[in-house]
């Protein structure tokens, strides 16, 4: 089973780095990611140098095209969730830019976590419906705590790999449970499912053995397809379709 899992590892990686693409811009290099955002678009970041190592931002396009969607994140509710979100990864708001700085010795780490702040801020705050009242991050804690089901919200783990992993929640083990680590998706996509299955089959290594690993994926607005869900199974992640979160709340309360 070890082999298996660092076969799947290894070409993770190796088709992550097959499908990143380079380009100088002036004092920039644009990085291309293969990862897609929601208008099937590669998600890019810039990188420049500075006396202390490296910068990495998106120049603004995140919240930018959030805002330009309909979706605004002047709420103190939104505010407090971009940063708790960005604060897990590291990443900070400069002129509404997200930014990390990172050095040679920790680049593919700060590049790594830069990438999973772009992807986690975009499926945070993105509402397909910009009438829509809560986001689904809120949707999920406000059921949490109405079950009275116990968690430490946002836990990150440093996998196997040396990357760290930033969890929505962890439910800790009990006497007839064992641990949980709960990611909600508010858009589930093929890209969304691979992020949380590599995250999981980096992190169970140094988990408990036991540990088991759930996904909320919200189909208030699009049934997420069975290759999405497939893909999660194939890597031990036990997709969870909103419309259907009481078949694992007495799972999740034990």
């Amino acid at each position: 089973m070890i082999d298996e899992v660092r076969n799947l590892m290894d070409r993770y990686l190796a088709w992550l780095k097959g499908k990143t693409t380079l380009r100088e811009v002036s004092d920039h290099v644009e990085v291309t990611t293969p990862y897609l955002d929601r208008h099937n678009d590669y998600i890019q970041f810039y990188v420049r140098r500075n006396k202390n190592g490296y910068i990495l931002t998106d120049d603004g396009y995140t919240i930018d095209d959030l805002k330009r969607s309909g979706c605004k994140l002047d709420t103190p509710k939104r505010q407090d969730l971009l940063k708790m979100t960005l604060n897990g990864f590291g990443v900070q708001i400069e002129r509404e830019a997200l930014v990390v700085h990172a050095t040679p010795e920790n680049f593919n780490l700060r590049k790594h976590s830069f990438v999973q702040a772009m992807l986690a801020v975009n499926d945070l705050f993105y509402l397909s419906v910009p009438m829509v009242a809560s986001l689904f991050l809120e949707d999920v804690t406000a059921w949490l705590d109405l079950h009275e089901i116990r968690y430490t919200q946002k836990v990150k783990f440093t996998g196997k790999s040396g990357y760290d992993h930033l969890f929505d929640f962890v439910i800790p083990k009990s006497r007839r449970a064992p641990e949980r680590i709960l990611q909600t998706i508010n858009r589930p996509s093929r890209d969304t499912a691979q992020v949380v299955a590599f995250s999981w089959i980096d992190t169970k290594e140094v988990r408990p053995p036991d540990s088991r690993a759930f996904a909320f994926l919200n189909d208030s607005e699009l049934v997420p397809s069975a290759a999405v869900l497939d893909a999660m199974r194939n890597y031990e992640v036990r997709p969870v379709l909103w419309s259907e979160r009481e078949t694992v709340r007495e799972e999740l309360a034990a």
